[in-house]
This record gives C-alpha cells, sequence and structure tokens, in this order.
C-alpha cells in the first residue's frame, strides 16, 4: 500500500519586485516515488502545470540555497515573513515562486516521517528486485542458458 502527502497552498509568482499574483497549487508526496516531490500549479488552464524534483532539494532549500539549472530553492525573509523561493526554468520559460516556508516545512516534515532520509530505496523494492533476478533457477531454462547459441563452424570427428 502507497501513501500520499498532500497540501494545497497559495504560492506567489514573483513577477517583478514590486508584483506578485496568487497561484494555486498542490504539493504532492507518494512513497511509490520516495525521492520525488511534485508540485501542480493551478494557472486558470485546463490542465495544471506540474513539476516533479528531488524532496532532498526542498527539503536544503527551506535552509539554504540549493540547486542548479531547472530547479533552485532558496530561503528569504519578505516583508518580514520566512519563504522559500523557487526558480524553474524550462524551455516554455521561467517562474520565480514565492511559498510561506511553515507551510512547506510542515508538509516536509509529514513527507519525512512517513519515509525518513535514507530509507527510500527501500520503497522501491531495488533489493529485491535484483535478488529475484540473481536467483539461479533449474530446469530447461538453465540448459537452454548455458547452450552455446552459434554452433562452432568446425566439423565434428575430422569430416
Amino acid at each position: 500500500m502507497h501513501t500520499v502527502v498532500e497540501r494545497e497552498l497559495e504560492l506567489k509568482l514573483v513577477l517583478s519586485p514590486e508584483r506578485a499574483i496568487a497561484v494555486p497549487a498542490r504539493l504532492t508526496y507518494r512513497t511509490d516515488d520516495p525521492y520525488a516531490v511534485h508540485i501542480a500549479f493551478h494557472i486558470g488552464s485546463e490542465h495544471p502545470v506540474n513539476w516533479t524534483f528531488a524532496r532532498e532539494l526542498l527539503v536544503e532549500g527551506v535552509f539554504r540555497p540549493c540547486g542548479h539549472g531547472d530547479v533552485r530553492v532558496w530561503p528569504t525573509k519578505v516583508e518580514g515573513r520566512s519563504v522559500v523561493l523557487m526558480a524553474l526554468s524550462s524551455p516554455d520559460g521561467d517562474a520565480l515562486l514565492e511559498a510561506p516556508a511553515p507551510a512547506v516545512s510542515a508538509w516536509l516534515e509529514r513527507t519525512l516521517r512517513v519515509v525518513p532520509p535514507g530509507s527510500e530505496a527501500e520503497r522501491l523494492g531495488i533489493d529485491d528486485g535484483l535478488a529475484e533476478l540473481l536467483t539461479p533457477t533449474t530446469g530447461r531454462a538453465d540448459e537452454l542458458w548455458l547452450r552455446d547459441p552459434w554452433p562452432s563452424d568446425e566439423s565434428k570427428d575430422g569430416e
């Protein structure tokens, strides 16, 4: 069974130092995808804009600047409020989003209680899958596997 941790919140899309617009968003964490966080931005279109990136990036970004490339996250203060800024870049454009740090931190804490850091791989079942792949089987399948698929061109018995 998989667990989903979600949080609806209002982010701000920063257009300039003086102007920002509200953007409803949903943070989602799923235990069947334990390394990732998903954010759906509801921008008034038929379908939300979805972003997925490493949970570890958001966890670190609450405390200090991190990331490079498409996703960068850092904490700051805006008008005395603690916020987390997320700079997102794609071929379609760039966005700077401001999220309330207490709400993001509380949601992250919930995800960390469900899947503590360092235990993500256990959720994926990689070890079980590898064990199954590497377990020797017996019977005809082994004979077929071990048989040379390209018989020798050499003739037998000196022919």
